[in-house]
């Protein structure tokens, strides 16, 4: 049949996942990286998404669809948690419950113009300039997609480093694209996918990889080296190693530069 339909431009859509929560249908779905429909036979096409999108990515168009159909919306959504978002690399699929619709994950580019004023109240109080230039940061929240990390020296940080190193902003992150995780607490095999995701759709210039000397935060050197082999694509991984009192112990290029498949 011939009925209103949301229509999603996938060039003005950053993944952000402003607009999921809005659909009460649990059609949307955020998929690599983008908005998607999840079935036509789940959207009303009534919009009640449309005004959520901060970069009118969405819109009502008319067209030939599945009927919508309300009884398979409600089965969906009981099968189906919203937020679910599902990454397809390497014959792998790893589904993870995001909370796209927060706010808080909004991703967004942090522009900082120096203020000479603020800098020196700052080193007065002992304190530094955020070097951070993005939102979010945490590595399950980033659109592979985001503008930021395209061509980007990218930095993925164990969650543990920037109160050991009290130098963190000045010394790592300054001029660097953020990525955050945990590899004892996190869920690796996620974190595995979306690192692949990030490599191929983002051609880094180069990862710098920065974590403790526990054995455990050793996993998120294995996991950038193995992200960077499936991705088949070749960049420079710079692996630093910091002391749990707080000293850079080590800094290497990692012998994993190079993708192989």
């Amino acid at each position: 049949m011939r009925r209103k339909i949301i229509r999603i431009d996938e060039e003005k859509c950053n993944g952000c996942g402003l607009c999921i929560p809005s659909c009460a249908e649990g059609a949307l779905r955020i998929v690599d990286g983008k908005a998607r429909l999840v079935s036509d036979k789940y959207c009303d096409g009534l919009g009640a998404c449309l005004g959520q999108c901060p970069r009118g990515a969405l819109s009502i168009e008319e067209r030939e669809a599945e009927e919508f159909d309300e009884k398979g919306v409600e089965e969906m959504k009981r099968s189906a948690p919203q937020g679910a978002q599902v990454h397809e690399t390497c014959a792998e699929k790893v589904d993870e419950a995001l909370p796209c619709g927060c706010p808080g994950t909004a991703m967004r580019v942090i522009e900082r113009p120096r203020n000479r004023s603020f800098e020196r109240v700052a080193a007065d109080e002992g304190a530094t300039c955020s070097e951070l230039r993005q939102w979010p940061v945490q590595l399950s929240l980033v659109p592979p997609g985001a503008p930021y990390l395209k061509g980007a020296d990218i930095l993925v940080a164990a969650d543990c480093v920037p109160f050991a190193f009290s130098g963190f902003h000045e010394r790592f992150l300054k001029g660097r694209a953020l990525l955050v995780a945990c590899p004892k607490l996190d869920d690796a095999r996620a974190h595995l996918a979306r690192l692949i995701e990030i490599i191929k759709t983002a051609d880094p210039s180069a990862l710098t990889v920065v974590h403790m000397e526990v054995p455990c935060c050793h996993g998120l050197r294995r996991l950038v080296a193995e992200a960077v082999r499936r991705s088949g694509i070749s960049v420079p991984v710079l692996d630093i190693t910091i002391g749990v009192e707080g000293g850079v112990l080590r800094e290497e290029i990692a012998k994993e530069c190079g993708g192989s498949e």
